[in-house]
């Protein structure tokens, strides 16, 4: 079952503000990309079942 419509914006909301509070600090940048990536592929997976 997938995430409702808030959950998902709430989420992509929840990583603008981490990405506005990273200040250019690379290393986190890197960590909040790969996070996005991981719980994109997660879905991705989800939605093909």
């Amino acid at each position: 079952m997938g995430k409702e419509p808030n959950d998902e914006t709430s989420e992509g909301l929840n990583q603008l503000f981490e990405i506005i509070n990273a200040k250019g600090d690379e290393g986190e940048l890197r960590e909040i990309v790969s996070r996005s990536s991981e719980k994109n592929n997660h879905k991705n997976h989800e939605d093909q079942s």
